[in-house]
């Protein structure tokens, strides 16, 4: 057993006998306690997990101790942060998986919510076309199909080898028993409180306290989850989409003026896709394909600066944030004007990475001052999510996934499904509901992603793999809306090209720039004098946030040893090991 704490957040590692223990760092030893078994070169040492909360970390290892692979781990681990982390975790939500085998294929799975059928480009329009405040935020018109559930189920039926109901066994439990809140938790339930009362009335008491306010050490018990997760577990994909749920589910969107239907229920389908792949130096990066922007964005950003032919890892730091602020700006107006569902869009993305095209993007970079993003609207400053959540697995015969699931803003759109325990999500929001007008990140959008039937919208998540030859390199994700891809890029460049070690690399201070609002973004944490002055003077409008991102990652050797990314940004990020 090995414990760390760093800056709040605690990372638990566990053998294969290994229980659950925190200690005060001042009491803290290190020492390992580890499974080793005789080791082929390339393969990981242990298998491990790594989640924004230690049980449901635990709930993926522990299937993987009675003979599960990595991808039953991953069901495991989703079902238990809809019950231990509803703030972002779900069932009633959506996401990307890139999934490795240990034979060497790749594939990505697309469980992304859908638009209902009625659906229509103007629906969040009044009479005289402008938006209607919060519609597509905090009504039950922001809710698209949910995708959680039809994920998980296509994950265990393509891969998975224990049964599936063992598979939601420990979620289960959670919201049956109930589980003890943290300090944050209790805080973050507390924040949100009138205006689940306000967007739900007085009968409807799930995550609510009667009286008064949650605190630290109450008990959550989750009685209509845990009775719902049962039917899942029982019916699968079926205890979800059709039965009781649905019909609760649309009665209560219809109710209030809703579209959605039990058809759109009956036909929303998880789609496997091939891995957006691409090769960076020595390396070969494995992420997720559109509705997901953050593969294409991050091929363009690196081979941009291939093509400016400088050496990262040896440039002054002012000209490093200033290059790839530079390249980001770039890449993020690509996606402004060009990327959607690529279901519903012909675009062929080979055109936006090849070297012609990147070349003229790039040739009126200046190292001496920054250019200027061509106005649409006044943009607002990033909103800075961490309301989705990634995981990041590996077991011991090197299956690999990497997922990133949420339902939009902090608990979706705070509309919670009667007798049923869960939260709509909000993710009608990615879409653009008028081209030039923002979304709650801040980021504009074209026709391509405009609202229709049916149709997924854009995403930042990006859930990503990188490999070192046929040996996986490190597993990584991180929430943050519209600075999931920076966060990601950064964190991959920190442990390829600088070198870093898994701990460095996440904590390294970020940057992000997206376009529109034209400002380059600092972390708190990153602010130096000499920095920021040197940025001005280019011409770069600064501003700051107190952190981008929280990466969950693992990073295995070339010997088999696993690490976890311990990110400071959180103080509820957890890892075990098995």
């Amino acid at each position: 057993m090995r414990n760390f704490y760093f800056l709040g957040i605690t990372v638990l590692f566990f053998g294969c006998t290994g229980g659950l223990q925190k200690k005060d760092r001042a009491h803290e030893h290190h020492h390992v306690h580890e499974h080793e078994h005789q080791h082929n070169s390339g393969l990981p040492k242990t298998g491990a997990v790594v989640s924004a909360n230690h049980q449901a970390s635990k709930a993926g290892t522990t299937v993987m101790e009675e003979g599960g692979n990595a991808f039953d781990a991953a069901v495991a681990t989703h079902f238990a942060l809809a019950v231990v982390y509803p703030v972002a975790g779900n069932i009633g939500g959506g996401g990307f998986a890139v999934v490795h085998q240990a034979d060497g294929s790749n594939r990505a799975l697309d469980f992304r919510e859908k638009s209902p059928a009625a659906y229509h480009q103007d629906i969040f329009l009044d009479k005289e076309g402008d938006v209607v405040p919060e519609k597509s935020l905090f009504s039950v018109h922001a809710s698209g199909i949910p995708g959680s559930v039809e994920g998980m189920w296509q994950l265990h039926q393509v891969y998975g080898k224990l049964p599936w109901k063992r598979l939601l066994q420990t979620s289960i439990e959670l919201a049956d028993k109930g589980f003890i809140l943290s300090e944050s938790h209790a805080k973050r339930l507390n924040e949100y409180q009138e205006q689940f009362a306000r967007l739900n009335g007085s009968d409807i008491n799930y995550l609510q306290k009667a009286g008064g306010y949650w605190k630290e050490g109450d008990l959550l018990v989750q009685g209509d989850l845990a009775k719902l997760l049962r039917e899942i577990a029982d019916k699968g994909r079926d205890g979800f989409y059709r039965g009781e749920n649905a019909e609760a589910l649309i009665k209560f969107i219809q109710q209030q003026g809703g579209l959605m239907t039990q058809e759109d229920l009956n036909s929303y389908e998880s789609v496997w896709r091939d891995v957006y792949a691409f090769d960076y130096k020595n390396w070969k990066i494995l992420s997720m394909p559109l509705p997901s922007s953050g593969g294409l964005l991050m091929h363009q950003i690196l081979r941009m600066s291939e093509l400016k032919n400088v050496k990262l890892d040896g440039m002054e730091r002012s000209d490093y944030v200033h290059l790839l602020a530079e390249l980001e700006r770039r890449a993020y107006a690509d996606r402004t004007e060009h990327l959607g569902d690529p279901d519903f869009n012909d675009l062929d993305v080979n055109e936006l990475v090849s070297n012609s095209y990147l070349k003229k993007r790039i040739a009126d970079i200046s190292w001496d001052h920054a250019s200027s993003s061509e106005a649409i609207l006044p943009g607002t400053l990033p909103y800075e999510s961490l309301e989705t959540t990634h995981y990041s697995i590996i077991d011991k015969e090197g299956n690999a996934v990497s997922i990133t699931t949420t339902i939009n803003a902090a608990y979706g759109s705070r509309i919670f499904v009667p007798t049923m325990g869960y939260v709509l999500n909000n993710q009608m929001d990615d879409f653009s509901a008028k081209p030039g007008v923002p979304n709650m990140f801040g980021l504009m959008g074209s026709e391509a992603n405009a609202i229709a039937g049916g149709k997924r919208p854009l995403s930042s998540m990006s859930p990503t793999i990188v490999m070192e030859g046929d040996r996986v390199k490190c597993i990584l994700g991180s929430p943050g809306g519209s600075t999931i891809i920076t966060t990601v890029l950064q964190t991959i460049l920190n442990v390829t090209v600088h070198e870093m070690n898994m701990d460095e690399a996440v904590k390294a201070p970020r940057f992000h720039h997206q376009w529109q609002p034209d400002k380059i973004v600092l972390e708190e944490r990153a602010l130096d004098a000499d920095l920021i002055e040197r940025l001005m003077e280019k011409g770069h409008t600064i501003d700051t946030v107190e952190i981008l991102g929280n990466v969950n990652a693992l990073l295995i050797d070339r010997l088999g040893n696993v690490t976890p990314g311990a990110d400071p940004r959180a103080d509820n990020a957890y890892s075990a090991f098995k």
